[in-house]
C-alpha cells in the first residue's frame, strides 16, 4: 500500500471506531462521564471509567461515527473546546486517583469553527499538552484511524504512543499540505509520501513505538491480546515514581526532537 493508500484506509468507513475498541474491549465495564463543568458534553470525545480486567482505568477517546447520522451527531470526530476540556478533566480525576488513561484518536483535526475558536480552541488544545507532560499517572495513547493536528496531539503527549497498521498520525492532512505546497489538491498522494505519515514511518522514525495488527471486529482474541499488551504497559508505568514517570514522558518527546 502506498502512504496515500493507507490515509484512504484510515478514513474508510467501514474501519473500526473507537466506539467499538471500547465496546469489544471494555464491555458494560465502561461507564461513560460527561460534560467538562464549563460549557457543554461534546459527543466527538468519548470518555469514562471501565475496567481493564481487575485493573480500573479512564478511558477517552476521539470518535467520527460510521454514517451519516453518527457522523453528524459526532461532528466528524471535529472536537470542540469542550470535548479537549472534558479529556482533561476526567485526566486530572484519573492523576488524582492514580488511575491510568488510555487514549484513542481517530480525528482529521480539532474543529476549526468560529463558535469553537470564540471558546478558546488553541488554548484547550494548549492546555492539553502542558497537563499531560506532567500528568502524575501513565498515559498511552493509540491512534486506531487519522491523527491529524493538534486535534490528535491533544490526547498524545503519552508515555508510548502506538498506531493501528492502517492508521496515519501527521501535522496536516495531504490535500491541506499539498494545496499549501503546489496549490493542486490532487497532488494529495505526492505529499502523503512527503509526509511520512504511515505507521511505518513513523515508527522507522521513532516518534511512536509500536505498530499493532488491525483487529477484525469478529475476533475476540485479537482484542484480548490487546487488553494484555496495554494491561503490561501500564503495570511496568505504574511501578515507576511519579518523578521517574513524568520524566521519561519528558525525555520521550526530547530524543523525538533530535531525531527528526
Amino acid at each position: 500500500m502506498s502512504a496515500y493508500d493507507k490515509v484512504m484506509a484510515a478514513r474508510d468507513a467501514n474501519k473500526i471506531t473507537t466506539v467499538d475498541y471500547i465496546n469489544h474491549m471494555f464491555g458494560d465495564s465502561f461507564f461513560e462521564l460527561h460534560g467538562d463543568r464549563r460549557y457543554s458534553d461534546d459527543k466527538a470525545v468519548v470518555a469514562g471509567l471501565a475496567m481493564l480486567h481487575d485493573m480500573p482505568v479512564t478511558v477517552i477517546g476521539i470518535e467520527k461515527g460510521r454514517n451519516t447520522k453518527e457522523r453528524m451527531e459526532r461532528n466528524f470526530g471535529q472536537a470542540h473546546p469542550e470535548g479537549y476540556r472534558k479529556a482533561l478533566r476526567l485526566m486530572k480525576q484519573a492523576e488524582k486517583f492514580h488511575r491510568p488513561v488510555l487514549c484513542f484518536v481517530d480525528t482529521s483535526g480539532a474543529y476549526p469553527g468560529i463558535g469553537a475558536e470564540e471558546r478558546g480552541q488553541g488554548q484547550a488544545i494548549a492546555e492539553n499538552l502542558m497537563e499531560m507532560m506532567t500528568l502524575k499517572t501513565p498515559v498511552l495513547t493509540i491512534v486506531v484511524g487519522e491523527g491529524g493536528s493538534g486535534g490528535a496531539l491533544a490526547l498524545a503527549v503519552a508515555d508510548e504512543v502506538w498506531m493501528m497498521e492502517n492508521s496515519v498520525y501527521s501535522a496536516i492532512s495531504p490535500e491541506g499540505c499539498a494545496s499549501i505546497l503546489w496549490k493542486d489538491s490532487s497532488k494529495a498522494p505526492q505529499a502523503a509520501e512527503a509526509l511520512k505519515l504511515t505507521a511505518q514511518d513513523l515508527f522507522d522514525l521513532h516518534v511512536i513505538e509500536r505498530i499493532i495488527r488491525e483487529p477484525r471486529a469478529e475476533d475476540a482474541a485479537m482484542f484480548e491480546s490487546l487488553k494484555l499488551l496495554i494491561q503490561r504497559t501500564f503495570e511496568k508505568n505504574l511501578a515507576l515514581t511519579d518523578e521517574e514517570l513524568t520524566n521519561a514522558r519528558y525525555e520521550r518527546f526530547r530524543r523525538i526532537g533530535t531525531n527528526l
